[in-house]
Formats: structure tokens, C-alpha cells, sequence
């Protein structure tokens, strides 16, 4: 038997990925668009009913409150969307909430100056006024690194080697809003993620007038099968005498939306009155702030793998990360609740459906303001079980990990400098945010717990991010250790290209600004 040649056991590295029917600037027809930016409003839903859903009760608020909240957040979500791929990095992401900012809103709901209040929606009130002025100062923190290029200058420091944790802790990181949410109602969870699987990979080449119908919509026709097998189920009684947080979980109508919203319901700025200004409360959201900075760098490297474009050059990078700061600072004039970031599952659905087109995302960005003014509608479509999602997120999330992981292509993998660095930086970066989580869950209160509560919040929220803390080892480890004798096998030589716009030809394509506005902005 002849040896078999190397271009037939390696591959060969490619700056762009390739078998997408659509890339960033190539467009699918408007109907086909239409039904795939619905499909990515339907998937913003989760995060965006989850976050107000477990937030609002603790303020004292109602469940009109928490519609409210939904709709502002959905609202801000589609302007954000819309300002992120217009004028800020041009990647085809949705920019919506972030847990990253749980433990300093948290924190802040748990001050004791706003629980001594005793009426709750006067409660709910202050403490939404309270998060309004945190995130405002805050969002100064990213609005500052990017307009100023400072991020950009960070960024040179992160070759592919060091972001190779990153991006997949991105996705990996989130894995207990994966099957430990499906495991709370396994009876629509994993019906849910077979076929989901089943139509996105297994089915995929089943065509209808030459459109790949069940791998481009495979989410929609899921999750509307399963979401009316659990109505059924509802219905029929099936969880009548079951545990209260089982029928949380399974039934279709627990959520109290569609009850509590108004028909018509345009969000404005300042609705919950004028935002109180704390200190304390600021400091913490700027833990928040910067984790969500670390988080969205990694999620629009993993978005320009998905949509076939080149990665995103440094300037570019700090430009969306300066329009995201406006993007944070929108969320504390409206009071949305909680502050933005790349929405880590829509990245996911561009591999899934393999369609990283900049016009679905636009379009999705229309839904979400649409919908967000027509309460009920909206939310008809948010009353969808959390636990439909979890099941959607086990895959998503894993694509995007898996496209961190695709980056050591572009490294020396022979080399045990490189295993070394990797290894315990994605190591750490599970294992800490998990002690921490175990240590909350205990104590309830995080490790750090001082008499300072901003510095606790500050020190919490950084180690909670699985994502953060790996590039805090990935990046330092990567900078210090035999640097200067391993360029090439930390891919330097590849990634040198992409540093700056100029760099590669590709980029004007992919990351300028419309209407010719690059005379006035010239890219560095």
C-alpha cells in the first residue's frame, strides 16, 4: 500500500470557513431572510424572558412589571442589534442581555436601604432606578476603551493560542443554562433536543423547491412541535398535582405574560422615573461591564468564523465595543434590567443553519422592536418554556465552543508549551466560576465578602465568567512564558495579517462602514 501523502492526513489552515450557503455580505431571498431573522428573534426570547423573570420578583415587582421589562429589553435589544451591525464591528450578532450583570443587580436589590422600603412596587421602583444609574456609569467604561482605541491596543496581546480558551469557554462556560435546565422537565427537553438534532444534521438534505427546509428552520419547526406536544400535555392535566417547580418548568402557562401585557406599549427613556446614582452600585457594574467586553471580544471572533468572514481587525473590534458601551448605557436610560453583550446563542444558530448573512440579523433586530411595541403578540411567542430553549442552547453553545476550538489550526499543537498554556487555562476557567457558584450556593454570599460590598461585587462578578478567567491565565501565561522564541507556534505569523484593517483586502469588504461613511471615519 502506497504512503498515503500529507495533504491527505492534515488540513490545510483556512482563514475563512468554508460550506456556508451565506456569508456576511451574501443575502438569501427577503422571504427566506424574513423567516430566518424571525427564527433569530424566537431564539433572543430566552434570555430575555429568563433574565426579568427571575429579577422582577425579587424587586416586589408584579407580573405587569415583569411584561414590561421584557418588552423594554426586547426593545433595546433590536436598537442595539440594529447600531452593532450598521456602525459598530458589522457582524452579523444580536446584542442582547447579559448574565454577567446578575451579581452586581443582585447586589443591589439586596441593598439594605432599598429593603426597608415597604410597599413593593415602590420597592420595585427604587431598585430599578438604582440598576438605571449602576449601568449608566458603567457603560462610560466601554464606551471609553473603544472610541478611544484602548481595546484595540489590548488586543494585540491576544494571539491565537490565547484566545483559543476564550472562545470556547464562550460557549462552554454556559453549560449549566444547558441540560441541567432540560433535566427540570425532561418530558419536552429531550423530545426537544433529538429534534432539533435530528432536523438540523440528520435530515439536513431534505430540500423543498431547492431550499434545505429542515436545516434552515429546524429551530422554528422544533420548537414549535414541542411547544404544542407541552401545551398538550398542559391541558390534559398531566401536571396538575406535580411540584410547583415542575409546572414552572413544563406547563405553557405559568409564565402569566400573555395576561399581563398591554396591547400597545411603546418603551421610552427614563419610564421608571429618574435613575439614582450610588457609588458602591457603579463599581460593581464596571466588574459586570468589563466581563461583558471579554465575552462579546470572544463571541465576534467566533461570529466572523460563522459568517465567513476574516477575523475582525483590532479597530474593529474596539468600534463595536465602543457602540456596545452606547448600547449599555440605552439599557440604563430605558431600564431594561440588565446590560448587553453578544447573544452567544444567535452565533450558534448562524453555524446551525449555516446563514451568517448581516441582513437576517438586521431583520431579526425589526422583530424585536415590532414585537416589543405589540405586547401581546410578543408575549404569545415568550411564553414558550425556558426548558425549549435549554434544549436548543446544548447545541448551540457547543457550536460555538467548537469554533474556539477550531483556532489551533493556526498553532503548533505538537508544541508542550502550547498544551501546557491551553490546558489550564480552559481547566481554570471552568473550575473557578464553579467553586464559586458553590461556594454562593452554600454561603449565600460569594468568597469575596468583605465589609466593602462594591469590591465583593467587583471580585465576584470578574470570577463568575468562566470566559474572563480564561483569559486573565490564557493571555498572561501566553505573554510571559519562552514568548519571544515561540511567535510562530502561537500563530503570530498568521494572525499578524489581520492586526490592522490594511492588513488583508478582505476586510474593507467585510467590516466598512455603509454610506460611504469610511471618508469620515478612516479605519486604522
Amino acid at each position: 500500500m502506497a504512503e498515503p501523502k500529507p495533504e491527505e492526513i492534515s488540513h490545510p489552515p483556512m482563514d475563512q470557513l468554508q460550506g456556508l450557503e451565506y456569508c456576511i455580505d451574501s443575502n438569501p431571498s427577503w422571504g427566506e431572510a424574513i423567516a430566518l431573522g424571525f427564527q433569530h428573534y424566537i431564539l433572543a426570547l430566552g434570555t430575555a424572558v429568563m433574565i426579568p423573570s427571575f429579577l422582577v420578583p425579587l424587586m416586589g415587582g408584579t407580573d405587569d412589571d415583569k411584561v414590561r421589562v421584557v418588552q423594554t429589553l426586547l426593545f433595546v435589544e433590536g436598537i442595539n442589534t440594529l447600531l452593532q451591525t450598521l456602525f459598530g464591528t458589522r457582524l452579523p450578532t444580536v446584542i442582547g442581555g447579559s448574565y454577567a450583570f446578575m451579581v452586581p443587580i443582585i447586589s443591589i436589590i439586596h441593598d439594605t436601604t432599598l429593603l426597608s422600603i415597604e410597599d413593593n412596587h415602590m420597592r420595585f421602583l427604587y431598585t430599578m432606578r438604582a440598576v438605571q444609574g449602576a449601568l449608566i456609569v458603567a457603560s462610560s467604561i466601554q464606551i471609553i476603551l473603544g472610541y478611544s482605541q484602548m481595546w484595540a491596543i489590548c488586543t494585540r496581546f491576544f494571539s491565537p493560542l490565547g484566545m483559543i480558551p476564550v472562545i470556547a469557554l464562550v460557549g462552554f462556560g454556559l453549560f449549566d443554562k444547558g441540560f441541567p435546565v432540560v433535566g427540570r422537565c425532561v418530558e419536552i427537553g429531550i423530545p426537544m433536543l433529538i429534534l432539533f438534532i435530528a432536523f438540523s444534521q440528520y435530515l439536513k438534505n431534505f430540500h423543498t423547491k431547492q431550499l434545505p427546509i429542515l436545516e434552515r428552520f429546524a429551530l422554528i419547526i422544533s420548537i414549535t412541535v414541542i411547544w404544542a406536544y407541552a401545551h398538550l400535555l398542559t391541558a390534559s392535566g398531566a401536571y396538575k398535582h406535580r411540584p410547583e417547580l415542575t409546572q414552572l418548568n413544563c406547563r405553557t402557562d405559568k409564565a402569566n405574560l400573555i395576561s399581563s401585557a398591554p396591547w400597545i406599549k411603546i418603551p421610552y427613556p427614563l419610564q421608571w422615573g429618574a435613575p439614582t446614582f450610588d457609588v458602591g452600585h457603579a463599581f460593581g457594574m464596571m466588574a459586570a461591564v468589563l466581563v461583558s467586553l471579554i465575552e462579546s471580544t470572544g463571541s465576534y471572533k467566533a461570529a466572523a468564523r460563522l459568517a465567513s468572514a476574516t477575523p475582525p481587525p483590532a479597530h474593529i473590534l474596539s468600534r463595536g465595543i465602543g457602540w456596545q458601551g452606547i448600547g449599555i448605557l440605552l439599557d440604563g436610560l430605558f431600564g431594561t434590567l440588565t446590560g448587553s453583550t453578544v447573544s452567544v446563542e444567535n452565533v450558534g444558530l448562524l453555524g446551525s443553519t449555516r446563514v451568517g448573512s448581516r441582513r437576517v440579523i438586521q431583520i431579526s433586530a425589526g422583530f424585536m422592536i415590532f414585537f416589543s411595541i405589540l405586547g401581546k403578540f410578543g408575549a404569545l411567542f415568550a411564553s414558550i418554556p425556558f426548558t425549549i430553549f435549554a434544549a436548543v442552547y446544548c447545541v448551540l453553545f457547543g457550536i460555538v465552543a467548537s469554533v474556539g476550538l477550531s483556532f489551533m489550526q493556526f498553532t503548533n499543537m505538537n508544541s508542550m508549551r502550547n498544551l501546557f498554556i491551553i490546558g489550564v487555562a480552559m481547566f481554570l476557567g471552568l473550575s473557578v466560576p464553579e467553586y464559586y457558584r458553590e461556594y454562593t450556593a452554600k454561603a449565600l454570599h460569594g468568597p469575596a465578602h468583605t465589609r466593602a460590598v462594591w469590591f465583593n461585587d467587583f471580585l465576584n462578578t470578574i470570577f463568575f465568567s468562566s470566559p474572563t478567567v480564561a483569559l486573565i491565565v490564557a493571555v498572561l501565561l501566553d505573554n510571559t512564558l519562552d514568548y519571544k522564541d515561540s511567535a510562530r507556534d502561537r500563530g503570530m505569523p498568521w494572525w499578524a495579517n489581520f492586526r490592522t484593517f490594511k492588513g488583508d483586502g478582505r476586510s474593507e469588504e467585510f467590516y466598512s462602514l455603509p454610506f460611504n461613511l469610511n471618508r469620515f471615519f478612516p479605519p486604522s
